[in-house]
């Protein structure tokens, strides 16, 4: 596991809080912690565990994921949209049902072409390098 990665960890969340226009108290009775427990994360003070991470995340309506790999509890997969994801999520411009209504829309996808991936790969033939038996050429 590696090691918290504090100092970020907490700039992370405070400019999560902002773009979701909550102010550090607002937050902190919506993730069901202290205000100045998460004024001390937000510094750096403090190393919050995965279940604190977790009530964080969901007050700030962003995957835990997203906080876990920031955290450095978690090791950030490729091509899981993590950013894109944040992104979308901390987007101003849209609301919180336009917010939902484009992941669940990113995650049909990401899932169709899971799925188109796994049928193409047992639909491909085994290739056969084995030279003809009569001689000829190919």
């Amino acid at each position: 596991m590696a090691s918290l990665n504090v100092g970020s960890l907490g700039e992370y969340i405070r400019e999560q809080r902002r773009n979701a226009q909550y102010s550090l108290r607002q937050l902190a009775e919506a993730a069901g912690v202290s205000n100045p427990y998460l004024s001390q994360i937000e510094r750096g003070l403090r190393k919050p565990s995965a279940e604190i991470l977790q009530q964080i995340a969901k007050a700030l309506r962003i995957s835990a994921e997203t906080l876990y790999v920031q955290a450095g509890i978690l090791e950030e997969r490729r091509g899981e949209g993590l950013e894109l994801r944040a992104s979308i999520l901390a987007d101003p411009l849209i609301n919180e049902q336009q917010k939902q209504a484009l992941l669940a829309v990113y995650d049909a996808f990401l899932k169709e072409n899971a799925a188109l991936r796994g049928a193409v790969a047992d639909a491909e033939p085994a290739t056969d390098t084995a030279t003809p038996t009569d001689g000829s050429a190919t």
